[in-house]
């Protein structure tokens, strides 16, 4: 299959394929982060009014309140395009020079949307409080937290990089075999039958047989195989290079596909396509790709390999009604 399979805008066959199969599901890092910086919101009020009893000081506390959590909330959203960011911009030995200058724009950027969407929350809450607010005077205010978002965002930039290594060594990361130092190698390097997987320090073999489908993940491919994500560090066109055109379909720009593992195509408006896959994922299939799709399926079931490569081949000539 060809390369050309771009997802057009508005596909409605990725947008339907990404509420059943998405390579990164927040829900967990979303009450994780929430949690953290919530609750360190509320002990910085507790700190806050500690202080003023032990001082015997008047404690604002509505005033506090709303300081501490505007903030918090401000960083927690601003935290969701940094995660985004790091997904798509990954930090590694071979890319953090290019990257780094990415990043340290990144932080003059959190500096300025952080403030300044700090003081629109802290406006709006004391406007419904019926009081006014007043941020600081320019550019000393500003500047006096620019060096606390620094720090709190370089902090962020290392946690959540951290956070998605220890998830790919816990999940197990993929990578191309690499051909031996002396000798031939045991079985072809440009198309391995075999991928080397490290997880949590130990390596095992994983076949390329075995994987069900393939889904793009920024700079990663995720390789899926028996209900196990393995990503890839490569590009999806550069993977495909190295999978059997005959065993391996390209659907999508975004996507590859072992054919044993199709069982049914479902045609949606406009052209496009859902595969339904044999662990019940949805796949997209383009407006372009659906042809050549049909194509292969067609010149599999003329093979005769067997029943199930047949029933998709039907699948996909009753699509066409």
């Amino acid at each position: 299959m060809g390369n050309n399979g771009g997802m057009e805008n508005g596909d409605p066959a990725a947008r339907a394929a990404a509420t059943a199969q998405v390579a990164y599901r927040p829900g967990k890092d979303v009450m994780f982060w929430s949690l953290l910086f919530l609750c360190t919101a509320a002990g910085n009020v507790l700190a806050q009014w500690m202080r003023a009893v032990r001082d015997a000081q008047p404690f604002a506390g509505l005033g506090t309140s709303i300081e501490e959590f505007s903030s918090a909330l401000a960083t927690l959203g601003l935290l969701m395009l940094l995660q985004a960011a790091a997904r798509r911009w990954p930090l590694h030995a071979d890319t953090w020079r290019r990257r780094i200058g990415f990043y340290v724009l990144g932080g003059i950027a959190w500096w300025l949307l952080h403030v300044s969407a700090m003081v629109l929350l802290r406006k709006v809450a004391f406007a419904l409080a019926g009081q006014h607010y007043v941020y600081g005077d320019w550019p000393a205010q500003w500047f006096y937290e620019f060096f606390k978002d620094v720090q709190t965002y370089s902090l962020l930039v290392i946690a959540v990089h951290a956070v998605a290594w220890f998830g790919r060594q816990r999940q197990g990361e993929a990578h191309l075999l690499a051909p031996p130092d002396e000798g031939p190698p045991v079985e072809p390097v440009e198309r391995p039958q075999h991928f080397l997987v490290r997880k949590l320090g130990k390596e095992f073999l994983l076949a390329t047989a075995d994987v069900e489908y393939a889904q793009a993940a920024g700079n990663y491919v995720n390789l899926r195989v028996r209900g196990h994500d393995y990503p890839l560090r490569i590009t999806m066109a550069a993977l495909e290079q190295r999978l059997d055109p005959a065993v391996f379909l390209r659907p999508h720009r975004s996507w590859l596909i072992h054919r044993d593992q199709l069982r049914s195509i479902e045609p949606l408006d406009g052209g496009e396509a859902l595969l339904h896959m044999a662990d019940g994922a949805r796949v997209p299939c383009s407006r372009r790709q659906l042809p050549l799709l049909r194509q292969a399926l067609g010149a599999l079931h003329g093979g005769g390999r067997g029943d199930c490569q047949s029933t998709c081949a039907r699948s996909a000539g009753s699509s066409t009604t």
